[in-house]
């Protein structure tokens, strides 16, 4: 929760959570997803003290790594870059959001998000192919989009009858993965998916932990 001071760092093993913020009048704004492979709060060892709240969008499965573990990692030149790719990749995916949310129409914005999620699910071995699991409500795809839920679900069926996507039971299925890329004007840089040498320092990170 916001204002905590968490010892450990946790990182997800299984299933989505997000990064959030509750307004002074009780409604929820989600910042990020965060599926497998995600550090939920690398920052606080700095920081100190949340200045967000992290939940879970489905039933989750969760390492905590005591601070001091994080700490000695960073001593090693390879774990410290990795780190840091996480911590910048979040920031670079975070001003993807921004100007989703304040530049693109609803339909594009919902594009936009699935054809993210395509690519980061696909990267942890998550996605078959153009499709993936879903688990987030259209009321907590508005609470991310800025948008209601019953605008939420006119755009769904837009996409759909657009034949760009399915979206059934919380199973997405890309139809046209290049037509929703064109569509939504997703450029997927932003998420400097690892190859090579970044790839290699992550699995360095996921086996050190």
């Amino acid at each position: 929760m916001e204002g905590d001071a968490p010892d450990h760092v946790h990182l997800i093993l299984d299933g989505f959570a997000c990064r959030h913020k509750i307004t002074s009048e009780g409604t929820r704004h989600i910042m990020a997803y965060l599926v497998p492979g995600d550090f939920c709060d690398l920052h606080v060892l700095i920081l100190k003290a949340m200045d967000h709240n992290i939940g879970t969008l489905s039933p989750c499965r969760l390492v905590k790594i005591p601070g001091s573990r994080i700490l000695e990692m960073t001593e090693r030149p390879a774990l410290a870059r990795a780190l840091w790719w996480a911590t910048l990749v979040d920031e670079a995916v975070l001003r993807e959001w921004l100007v989703n949310i304040g530049q693109r129409e609803a339909p594009e914005r919902v594009a936009h998000i699935l054809c993210e999620l395509l690519l980061r699910l696909r990267a942890v071995g998550l996605a078959d192919g153009d499709s993936y699991e879903l688990p987030i409500t259209q009321e907590e795809l508005g609470d991310t989009l800025g948008l209601s839920t019953v605008h939420v679900n006119r755009t769904v069926q837009a996409l759909r009858a657009e034949n760009l996507i399915t979206l059934k039971r919380g199973h997405v299925v890309i139809l046209d993965q290049d037509r929703l890329f064109e569509f939504s004007g997703f450029n997927p840089n932003y998420l400097h998916l690892p190859t090579g040498a970044a790839a290699n320092r992550i699995r360095t990170l996921n086996s050190a932990t």
